[in-house]
């Protein structure tokens, strides 16, 4: 059973996601939230697997809400909901610790799919978002001439780089594969300056272009 949390703060938006998301067996919607301090108050309380945040919360945004649940709870997954589609609100959504970033107009298409793939610890992000920034993060590497290093990561670095992509933070990865988070940081600073990466959207970016995951 996949217990969630919806944080909205339009009464008919958050009734229009509860019904939806109750259709389908294994998912238990166990509470709601109007603004973000009462979702990041109600995630402490109710210790949900997923909560589904809208990113445009009164009291507390929903990307500094995210950063907060995430800091207390960090096996908490979370979906940011949003009607931007680009790429700076994309990167404060990740750096925050969400794992999932949906769009409002196709929510009632993908909704499932991210919950589904978020309470498998996997990163999901909308179809049309994600094409616009792995186009974008293309062209760039274009402009910048860069050859594709991905070999030149060791082993080691090629496991921990998959579990980072997928989401995963440096103390998740570490419990994983039996390292202190020291070790995973320093790997993940040697994996973003062999690839060339800048960013956790541009290593999910790079990830998905080298289909190793996949969207």
């Amino acid at each position: 059973m996949i217990r969630i949390l919806i944080a909205d703060d339009h009464g008919v938006m958050r009734k229009g996601l509860r019904l939806q998301l109750e259709q389908h067996e294994g998912v238990d919607v166990v509470g709601e939230a109007s603004d973000g301090r009462g979702a990041v108050r109600l995630a402490d309380e109710l210790r949900p697997d997923l909560v589904i945040m809208d990113i445009g919360m009164p009291n507390l945004n929903g990307i500094e809400a995210t950063a907060q649940i995430v800091k207390h709870n960090p096996n908490i997954g979370v979906i940011i909901l949003s009607v931007h589609s680009d790429e700076e609100y994309l990167l404060r959504a990740l750096t925050a610790g969400a794992k999932g970033y949906l769009l409002k107009e196709t929510a009632d298409v993908d909704l499932l799919r991210a919950v589904q793939a978020v309470a498998q610890r996997k990163s999901f992000f909308s179809p049309t978002v994600a094409k616009m920034l792995l186009d974008d993060f293309v062209q760039q590497l274009k402009q910048r001439g860069l050859k594709d290093s991905y070999d030149l990561l060791t082993d080691r670095e090629k496991e921990i780089f998959q579990l980072l992509a997928e989401g995963k933070s440096n103390k998740e990865v570490a419990a994983i594969l039996d390292l202190s988070p020291y070790t995973v940081e320093t790997h993940r600073t040697h994996i973003m300056q062999k690839l060339d990466l800048h960013s956790a959207v541009e290593l999910v970016l790079y990830a998905v272009r080298k289909k190793i995951i996949v969207f």
